[in-house]
């Protein structure tokens, strides 16, 4: 065999493997070996952490939802930090008077503002929450239930994105569709590899100041808890709700989702050892999916000369989902061959978002960080705080 057939053969088996195959098998795992989580009535005193940087577009919205929460209120401690917003996101805040805690700070980066908001809090679980999204009453009250098995140290809840208006943010929605199958499976057999960054809780005991410049918190303090022996579990029955956003904003946040997945390796070298109860899983989804469009490229690559009729093929199709992605910008809205070259045009981004990853290697990381711009109007100019705590 020569070395060119080699790498094509190399590339297309770990391309199939990574999209196809794993999922396929990790699905299968969870349905055969399933690791329950011992769930019950559970109350421990919360305190619910929002980072805002001008959120005012979202923020109401945010506490009112927060202030609907069917839990005790005298066990919820709310604390809005402001990172240095130049809008209207401390009057807002302020304005729900006593029953919110505001830390008015200059711009640090969330990781900054959470580690105040940390500093700060006292309740016994830390409910980290994202200014965008609002969260459904029973949500809170469902996380914390997963706080009554000891072996839990990170529960996250699960993200519904509204109706696109658009197929550019109907696909999006496929996306965080096939994500979440996926997280699910992981947490069904044992832990994921993070937490949903927008809503998750932690052990206050297991929480511990995050670095300056990281990208994802949602990964780093999850992760803390992972290697001392405690599962990160997603619970699909507690809900929250964000607004759907098109494939640009998807890239961007993709692109710094997975230059901290690089960060992660740095400050988490274990991740890649024996300590890693769940090494094979990571080596086949995060640190995989890292590798997946080098794979793809080479693969259509090698398929040029290494000859034969599965490599024609394949070069076939991959030029063929190419010309699609390319084409989609032209197809009409609500017909059928649009509801193809979209996703295909979706997965396409993400595997380019994949390759501009690796900048986090080269550019400072704070410059990864970008506003997500969402399909909503913005937030009337006359606010009805209600419900305080």
């Amino acid at each position: 065999m020569s070395f060119t057939v080699a790498l094509f053969w190399l590339s297309l088996c770990y391309a199939v493997y990574i999209v196809l195959l794993y999922p396929v098998f990790l699905s299968w795992l969870a349905r055969i070996r399933p690791w329950p989580v011992h769930r019950h009535p559970h109350t421990p005193s919360v305190s619910i952490v929002i980072a805002a940087y001008n959120g005012e577009r979202f923020l109401i919205d945010k506490l009112n939802s927060v202030f609907a929460l069917e839990y005790p209120r005298n066990l919820i401690e709310v604390i809005v930090v402001n990172d240095g917003s130049t809008d209207g996101t401390v009057r807002i805040a302020e304005s729900y008077g006593h029953g919110i805690l505001v830390i008015d700070s200059a711009r640090r980066g969330k990781a900054g503002a959470l580690n105040q908001g940390m500093a700060a809090a006292k309740g016994e679980v830390l409910v980290f929450t994202d200014v965008r999204q609002t969260l459904a009453p029973d949500s809170l009250a469902l996380l914390m239930e997963n706080f009554a098995d000891p072996g839990v140290g990170t529960a996250s809840a699960e993200l519904h994105i509204l109706p696109g208006s658009t197929n550019e943010e109907a696909s999006t929605g496929a996306y965080w569709r096939y994500e979440r199958w996926m997280r699910l499976n992981l947490s069904a057999i044992d832990s994921i590899f993070g937490a949903s960054g927008s809503y998750y809780a932690v052990r206050r005991e297991l929480a511990v100041p995050i670095p300056r410049h990281t990208l994802n918190d949602d990964m780093y303090l999850p992760l803390h808890a992972f290697f001392r022996g405690y599962r990160l579990v997603v619970d699909r029955r507690a809900r929250m709700y964000d607004f759907p956003t098109n494939l640009s904003v998807e890239f961007d946040r993709k692109v710094r989702t997975l230059a901290g997945n690089y960060q992660m390796l740095r400050y988490y070298p274990e991740l890649m050892g024996t300590k890693n109860r769940l090494l094979f899983h990571f080596l086949s989804y995060k640190f995989g999916r890292l590798f997946l469009p080098f794979a793809l490229l080479l693969c259509a690559a090698s398929s040029l000369y290494a000859g034969g009729a599965l490599a024609i093929a394949s070069l076939v199709g991959q030029t063929g989902i190419y010309l699609a992605a390319l084409v989609d910008p032209k197809v009409p809205s609500g017909s059928l061959l649009k509801r193809i070259t979209s996703p295909i045009k979706a997965f396409l981004l993400m595997m380019a978002a994949t390759l501009c990853a690796v900048r986090v290697w080269f550019v400072p990381p704070e410059r990864l960080w970008k506003a997500a711009q969402v399909s909503r109007r913005d937030a009337a100019p006359g606010f009805a705080p209600k419900d305080r705590l």
